[in-house]
């Protein structure tokens, strides 16, 4: 008996640090979600600003620009995978990657060559895991973006986007990320950045018809300028919101895991309890016994 109360107590102990650790992530991660919303926020006036401007450039009936025409049949595709570098956020990982897979099994059978660029170390190891290939990865900025990374990242894709297909390019760019909802809910998407037509056509919905401009050199030049600016910004959009998402997870796994653990320490602790009043009964028994023996002697 006093070894199984020993095991409980080492138990209980074990938990409570556990529970420690939990709780000190959860008040972490809770102070840094508020920063991360805020960045996302201050982030989308100017993502909005730009769609609009490059909207109004590629709405021209005359611009002929690569990154503006619709390829007929496209044969292959870039696709941008977000998740985190660290684990302990709960399903948001998984829940992303399982989004892609629905992407990569779509464009499969609809013929078209699928390219991951993977940003975050669970999807490195997702892949690895598999043998997998992919085409480039990025680290180590998960849950505090910046916009460097992002202007790399949208450098390599445009450098794909304007490579004829014959040299190894890509027809078309999607953008696979959680997007930040509330405290509770973050739904996995998938954007289409490129060619910018679909782009328009999901933002564009119900709008007023765009304004007819004259542009100085020409449409074509203004686009060559804005169009690196606007993937870099939706990209950088895309990386806030999956950083907001990804602490906002790993808040909400904390706070079950240290629930979880309490819930452990009561059980032990009952446990425990009813261990040592069995420990009791028995010696007390024995006691009661010892005596009824040398009274019958």
């Amino acid at each position: 008996m006093g070894a199984q109360i020993r095991v409980y107590r080492q138990k209980i102990a074990s938990t409570s640090s556990m529970k420690k650790i939990f709780k000190a992530m959860e008040l972490i991660a809770t102070s840094r979600v508020g920063k991360a919303r805020s960045r996302a926020q201050a982030a989308s006036p100017y993502a909005e600003a730009i769609t609009r401007a490059v909207s109004a450039v590629a709405s021209q009936d005359d611009v002929e620009h690569v990154l503006t025409e619709k390829v007929a049949n496209p044969q292959r595709a870039a696709v941008v995978i977000m998740a985190s570098d660290r684990g302990l956020a709960g399903a948001y990982s998984t829940n992303v990657l399982k989004r892609s897979e629905s992407l990569l099994a779509r464009l499969k059978q609809d013929n078209i060559e699928a390219r991951p660029y993977l940003y975050g170390r669970k999807a490195q190891a997702f892949y690895d895991f598999r043998n997998r290939d992919y085409e480039q990865v990025w680290t180590g900025q998960t849950d505090a973006p910046s916009v460097v990374r992002a202007r790399e990242i949208g450098q390599t894709l445009v450098d794909q986007f304007v490579e004829p297909y014959e040299s190894g390019g890509v027809d078309e760019i999607y953008l696979v990320f959680t997007e930040f909802k509330s405290m509770v809910t973050q739904e996995p998407v998938v954007k289409r950045l490129l060619p910018l037509s679909v782009v328009e056509s999901e933002e564009g919905a119900g709008a007023e018809p765009m304004p007819l401009y004259d542009f100085e050199p020409s449409a074509e030049e203004v686009l060559d300028a804005l169009l690196p600016k606007y993937i870099e910004s939706r990209i950088f959009s895309a990386m806030l919101e999956a950083s907001a998402s990804e602490l906002a997870a790993r808040q909400k796994a904390m706070k079950s895991a240290a629930d979880n653990a309490d819930e452990l320490i009561r059980k032990y602790t009952l446990l425990r309890n009813n261990a040592r009043q069995a420990e009791i009964t028995q010696e007390l028994t024995e006691l009661i016994a010892g005596a009824d023996a040398l009274a019958s002697s």
